[in-house]
């Protein structure tokens, strides 16, 4: 079975390259992007399994984004988990009505990551 594919869409590089090295590990195939509107572009064009997005982003935000997918026919069953600093529980709110399956809040330990990969992915 191919692995899947899973994109993470993360300004911050260490935060992408830690998410990025704990999901290879565990052998997934990780694309990223760096920039909303980049990372708006490939889950049109490269349709992956699951999409771990950060909420502040230059180009496009994570909520325009999440709502974007769900608004698309196409896109719509695509698992997200939103990452964010923002703790709020107003944040969280909006996350969720945005269309995000799961908000976790930064740092993110990365069993946290894993176990909620693979939840929203089936593979428990």
């Amino acid at each position: 079975m191919a692995a899947k594919k899973i994109l993470v869409i993360e300004d911050n590089a260490i935060n992408l390259r830690m998410v990025s090295y704990a999901l290879t590990k565990k052998g997934y195939n990780v694309i990223t992007a760096t920039n909303g509107l980049v990372g708006y572009k490939m889950i049109d064009e490269q349709h992956p399994d699951l999409v771990i997005l950060d909420i502040m982003l230059p180009g496009l935000d994570g909520y325009d984004i999440c709502e974007r997918v769900r608004m698309n026919p196409e896109t719509e069953k695509i698992p997200i988990i939103m990452t964010s600093g923002k703790t709020l529980q107003e944040d969280k709110d909006i996350g969720m009505r945005m269309g995000a399956s799961v908000y976790l809040t930064k740092p993110v330990p990365p069993s946290e990551m894993l176990s909620n990969v693979k939840s929203l992915l089936g593979e428990e």
